[in-house]
């Protein structure tokens, strides 16, 4: 009987054909893992969860690279020259290290997508720190499968570490105001000490926030300009965000006469506790007379508006000192007010 004929030196045609049915069989298997990590329609699972992250990964399969691995392990079952094999060897390395890079990428994206979300930032703070925070990821990433395939071809890389640290260290004193403000960006729509359409009071400038991008924040000021801050600046500084409060305490003051009556005066806490609960939307804390003033009896007064409009807090204001000015004029109390008294001196009667 002859031998079979070979179709490459020292493989025979069952030689290739194993090898045709390990390279299909191969492609079949890595194309069956994706169906089987898709094939439940997203909308089923919550987002952000690690099957939706999974699926999007597995969409990042490309064939050719899937191609690569396939035709590798048919290889196995071959004789192939050395130099073919080591060829093949490091054409399906970068493959697996690209196909890895697509995978990780997509998954980086995904979970980057939902924490944003989770956050609850607002919806243009989350426009501008996702692709922020995406791009610092992809970038670490993308270095790492960059060193990966660099060392698989036997690169030395410490000399080229070495040479973008260098770079990277220059680069970063080069351009470290504008990363501080890029870092101060994000911190912002992490943290999110405001948000778009906050009033917020930054040392002397207060207004509402009207845009927040990588550099700088813009603020509407109440006089009508428009105040433009440094993000880095902005965190330095101690911010009072008028947005989130929950209710207004007010304090208030004012004096009467010494001659008042001591009943009147015992009897004015309770008439302003009268005056201010009958107010809408208000809670009573206290009244007491605090000190012997120079030119008065002067009395402190402390409440809390349920409401944080500022509008709000003005009419319930007014309404309370037209309340209280009536009863003090009922019960003949006046306000106190400076009075300078001269007293001529003896020798000029």
């Amino acid at each position: 009987m002859d031998a079979p004929m070979p179709f490459w030196p020292g493989n025979t045609a069952v030689h290739w054909v194993k090898a045709l049915l390990a390279a299909t069989a191969s492609l079949g298997l890595l194309y069956g893992l994706k169906a089987l990590a898709t094939r439940r329609r997203r909308s089923e699972e919550p987002p952000g969860s690690p099957r939706v992250c999974l699926a999007e990964a597995m969409d990042a399969t490309r064939f050719p690279l899937l191609l690569a691995l396939a035709l590798w392990a048919g290889s196995r079952f071959l004789e192939l020259p050395r130099a073919l094999e080591e060829a093949l060897l490091h054409v399906t390395l970068l493959a697996m290290l690209l196909q890895a890079g697509l995978w990780a990428n997509r998954v980086v994206g995904c979970f980057l997508r939902d924490f944003l979300e989770r956050r609850e930032a607002h919806g243009e703070v989350t426009a501008m720190a996702a692709p922020v925070l995406g791009l610092m990821a992809r970038t670490a990433l993308w270095s790492l499968v960059l060193l990966l395939v660099l060392d698989s071809f036997d690169v030395n890389l410490s000399t080229l570490v070495a040479g973008v640290g260098v770079g990277g260290v220059a680069v970063a004193l080069a351009v470290q105001n504008i990363l501080g403000d890029i870092f101060a960006s994000l911190s912002i729509a992490l943290d999110k000490p405001f948000a778009l359409g906050d009033f917020i009071i930054v040392d002397e400038v207060l207004g509402t926030v009207d845009r927040i991008g990588l550099k700088s924040t813009r603020i509407q000021s109440l006089s009508g300009e428009q105040i433009i801050l440094a993000n880095a600046d902005l965190l330095k500084s101690r911010i009072r965000n008028f947005k989130r409060m929950r209710e207004r305490r007010v304090l208030f003051t004012f004096a009467v006469t010494y001659q008042t009556a001591a009943d009147a005066l015992s009897a004015l806490p309770g008439h302003l506790r009268d005056i201010i609960q009958a107010q809408p939307g208000t809670r009573f804390d206290r009244a007491h007379l605090r000190e012997f003033g120079d030119s008065g009896l002067i009395f402190e007064v402390v409440y809390y508006v349920l409401d944080v409009d500022y509008n709000v807090y003005m009419d319930t204001q007014q309404a309370i000192n037209l309340a209280l000015l009536k009863a003090l004029r009922a019960q003949g109390v006046g306000f106190a007010h400076p009075v300078r008294v001269m007293f001529p001196r003896p020798e000029a009667v």
